[in-house]
């Protein structure tokens, strides 16, 4: 009877829960939720720092404001309530929880809080160094009150039965990256502070009014509050342990590419104040040492956090790996290409102007700074005399990577050729004074021979792998068009082996028994991909099943049609 009363039941299809009707609602409904959380938290931050201020503004000024401070909490937290219960009944359909709406705003809502209350908090807990009378109040009101719609949304992020399936590591990777660099950043700010006291000394830094160790106290708490959160994300939040989509964008993107640009500009920095004290005495020292400090913390942290964040990324899937690779290769031909602009820019001017003075000097010393440190980078992340092997497979992201190198070198070569072409045309068809046409079109020249150099060779080694790859095609004749393969657990690598010796589309069939030998007869080892490969050899058919049995055995058989 109840099996009975099961089959009739039925959905409308204007509320199935895959249906537009079903989508379009979701959105509406969180939108107008997270624009009630932002109402109503705003006006309760506003009451909170009333509040504090207990006697100052209550009593005078701001009525518009408490005005609308009352309006956004009392209207907008209830309905911002009222809303959410509602939502919050409906997550036990699996339909709902499921929706990628659901996740998107418990990931925008976490992320948003999350920012604002530890910036906040931040900012009041740095206020109190070196200040006799510090401005907490509307810092903390801001940071509380944010702080409890993160740890609501936490909740809600982490609950087991109606938390988020879809973007559910959203949150996760966002409160990492945000951590890393608000801590990168602060420590980077308060070493390079300690550095410029030690190598310039602190009778030229020490002021009555502020003294240096107060700002760096400041650094210091902006740095530790950042650690926190990243170790909290990192580690209790569990990105660590995530290895696929917007978990190894973030590693890629934030982890390898942002602090290897932050070490590579340090360390081009560090050579550059090197070079100067070595060759350009024209400053005191004074200023020739002042961005060394800085320029050491950048270095040393960047390095630190990249070197960490690249082993992590070798524990990764294949694509991640070479991901990080080419990152590191790309971020390194951009530092060493503005090198080799810096340099044909000042070479040009000590030729035109020779008595042009420190000013074309000091570029040229930049320019070799840059080029030595992004071209050793490139170097030993490229290794060119591995890229050019003959015998070395094409990965599908190394394609990608050389047409974007060359594409966008060519697009800037473009732009610097039409800005040269504009200056000749304006130094011979104006009346202009001052200045040579080489003065002029200097800068855009180093530019277009940069940019020039890096599309030629990116292209050149593209046009190598595509030859490699159309001459492995040739010696490889299609006889086969179509293969169905019939497999259990190791389907996937004979897939693979079929694909790069037929260069067949392969459709999988999986076993019901999985492989599994019948009754009576012993395991034996896999079905051998060689094999499967020497099986095929010599066939010809529009369409071939390939079945893999048990005991390593191969059937292959041509179909008609």
């Amino acid at each position: 009877m109840s099996a009975e009363k099961v089959s009739t039941v039925k959905v409308h299809p204007a509320q199935a829960p895959g249906s537009a009707q079903a989508k379009v609602r979701r959105l509406v409904v969180f939108i107008l939720l997270f624009a009630l959380v932002m109402i109503a938290a705003n006006g309760l931050s506003g009451l909170l720092e009333r509040f504090l201020r207990a006697g100052q503004v209550l009593a005078g000024e701001g009525i518009e404001g408490l005005a609308l401070s009352l309006a956004f909490t009392l209207i907008g937290g209830p309905l911002a309530a009222l809303l959410w219960w509602f939502i919050w009944r409906r997550l036990d359909e699996e339909a709902e929880r499921a929706a990628p709406s659901w996740g998107l705003y418990v990931a925008a809502v976490y992320s948003y809080s999350l920012i604002m209350s530890v910036t906040a908090l931040l900012s009041t807990a740095a206020s109190f160094v070196g200040a006799r009378n510090p401005e907490w109040r509307s810092s903390l009101s801001v940071g509380l009150v944010w702080a409890l719609v993160w740890g609501w949304h936490r909740r809600m992020w982490r609950h087991p039965g109606r938390g988020p399936l879809e973007l559910s590591t959203v949150p996760a990777v966002v409160g990492t990256y945000f951590g890393l660099a608000l801590g990168v950043g602060a420590a980077v700010t308060a070493l390079g502070g300690l550095l410029d006291v030690a190598i310039r000394g602190s009778m030229e830094l020490t002021s009555t009014v502020d003294p240096w160790w107060h700002s760096t106290l400041r650094d210091l708490i902006w740095a530790g509050g950042g650690a926190l959160v990243w170790w909290w994300h990192w580690f209790r939040g569990g990105a660590r342990r995530l290895k696929a989509g917007f978990a190894d964008v973030g590693l890629v993107v934030v982890g390898v590419m942002a602090t290897g640009v932050l070490a590579l500009t340090g360390a081009g920095a560090i050579l550059f104040v090197l070079l100067r004290l070595a060759c350009d005495r024209q400053d005191s020292l004074m200023v020739l040492l002042e961005p060394l400090g800085l320029a050491i913390a950048g270095a040393a942290v960047g390095a630190l956090v990249w070197r960490y964040y690249r082993t992590q990324a070798a524990g990764r899937s294949e694509r991640t790996r070479q991901a990080g690779a080419l990152v590191t290769s790309g971020v390194a031909l951009a530092v060493a290409a503005t090198g080799i602009g810096v340099v044909v820019n000042a070479a040009l001017s000590i030729a035109v102007s020779p008595l042009a003075g420190g000013n074309a000097r000091t570029l040229l010393l930049g320019g070799l700074s840059s080029l030595a440190v992004g071209g050793c980078v490139w170097w030993l992340a490229w290794r060119p005399a591995r890229q050019h092997r003959t015998d070395t497979a094409v990965p599908a992201g190394r394609r990608v990577y050389l047409v974007a190198v060359f594409g966008l070198s060519a697009m800037v070569a473009l732009v610097a050729l039409l800005v040269i072409g504009y200056r000749i045309f304006e130094f011979f068809l104006g009346d202009v004074t001052g200045g040579s046409l080489v003065d002029r079109i200097r800068a855009p020249l180093g530019l277009l021979v940069a940019t020039g150099l890096a599309a030629g060779y990116h292209f050149a080694v593209w046009r190598q792998d595509r030859s490699r790859l159309t001459a492995a095609a040739a010696g490889r004749r299609r006889t086969i068009g179509h293969v169905i393969l019939v497999a259990g657990e190791d389907a996937g690598r004979l897939r693979r082996s079929i694909e790069e010796h037929t260069g067949a589309a392969v459709t999988v069939w999986n076993r019901a028994d999985g492989g599994a030998p019948e009754p009576g007869i012993a395991a034996g080892p896999g079905v051998d991909a060689g094999r499967v490969a020497e099986a095929l050899a010599g066939v010809s058919a529009k369409r071939v099943l390939v079945v893999a049995g048990p005991g390593g055995r191969v059937e292959v058989i041509p179909l008609r049609g």
